[in-house]
């Protein structure tokens, strides 16, 4: 068996495309995955499976998903060996963190290609993409009244297009503690 991280990309945002934690994970283990294991309500999973190719696992697992909840839910899956050696590259050692600081990893999909020169600032200086490595940007927001969350991601989502979905870095590292 192989250990899989699963990420769910824009399900239970603004009250559209609810899928319940608990459901999913009754869900997947019923098709037998095991030590499923959900963190937060935006679509992270930790499981086990036969050895595959993530690819193939997100198509079956976006075809099961879709069954289940009614409407198509777009999966990006990584497998966890690939998510500790994202870990070791140690990419924000040198961000210092204040409370306004967001450390971001955006997993692209197979073969995303951007024409963005990184490492990349924007002209405001408040979201830097740091490096591209192993299929993931890793990059940095400093959150101010002027621009979120959502502005920093329409600018990765331009570039690298809708098949792609970031997760705070503090969740990746969460998963890898279990």
């Amino acid at each position: 068996m192989t250990q899989y991280a699963v990420f769910l990309r824009g399900i239970n945002v603004g009250g559209h495309n609810l899928v319940k934690m608990a459901e999913l994970k009754d869900c997947l283990e019923k098709k037998g995955y095991k030590k499923v294991k959900t963190f937060l309500a935006s679509g992270n999973v930790l499981l086990e499976a036969e050895e595959t190719s993530p690819e193939k696992l997100e198509t079956f697992l976006e075809a099961i998903l879709e069954k289940q909840f009614g409407f198509p839910i777009s999966v990006l899956v990584r497998r966890v060996e690939e998510l500790r050696r994202l870990k070791d590259l140690h990419v924000f050692k040198d961000i210092p963190v204040t409370k306004e600081t967001r450390l971001y990893v955006t997993f692209l999909s197979e073969g995303a290609k951007g024409k963005l020169k990184i490492p990349y600032k924007d002209p405001d200086c408040d979201f830097r993409i740091l490096t591209l490595a192993e299929g993931a940007l890793f990059s940095v927001l400093v959150v101010s009244g002027e621009r979120g969350t959502v502005d920093a991601m329409g600018i990765i989502e331009k570039e690298f297009g809708k098949r792609v979905t970031t997760r705070n870095w503090n969740t990746v590292e969460k998963m890898l503690a279990v």
